[in-house]
């Protein structure tokens, strides 16, 4: 069963504008590679051959996924969320109990996430601990080096 994804609909445009690019371009390189590699002669010993074969398979596999993705997607209005309390597309400010520094993540779906961009995902474990939570609440976690505190200090769009 697959679950739901809930998109900004910059994040749904940046989501098609790559499927489309991994149908088109990604397909078509994948056919050339293939293509110069049964030129070089005998398949059964073309490492370069079985090497394409093998990229086409990742790449149909990754356009599957997107496609998942999209057949369950759901576009959020964020102007519509009430933040209350800790949702999907909100920003939020935290406080490291441990060492009182702060930070501010903005929780999306998986296929949004990108650290670099401080999005992290609803389905993470920090992610799942915050959902819920309003504005003062401490909430904890376990990561590989301990047990994390943290205090939710704001919550904006």
């Amino acid at each position: 069963m697959s679950t739901i994804s809930y998109l900004t609909q910059e994040g749904y445009e940046r989501l098609k504008h790559e499927l489309e690019e991994m149908k088109t371009k990604g397909r078509d390189e994948m056919s050339k590679a293939i293509a110069e590699a049964r030129d070089k002669g005998d398949l059964s010993e073309n490492a370069e051959y079985d090497a394409a074969k093998n990229a086409q398979g990742m790449l149909e596999m990754k356009i599957n996924e997107m496609e998942k993705v999209f057949a369950n997607a759901r576009i959020i209005d964020e102007s519509t969320l009430d933040i209350s309390k800790v949702t999907v597309m909100c920003n939020v400010t935290i406080e490291n109990l441990t060492n009182k520094a702060t930070m501010t993540y903005k929780l999306v779906s998986e296929a949004e996430a990108n650290l670099k961009e401080k999005k992290i995902s609803v389905n993470s474990p920090l992610g799942h601990a915050l959902l819920g939570k309003a504005i003062g609440d401490v909430t904890e976690f376990t990561t590989p080096a301990g047990l994390s505190r943290f205090k939710i200090v704001n919550i904006s769009l």
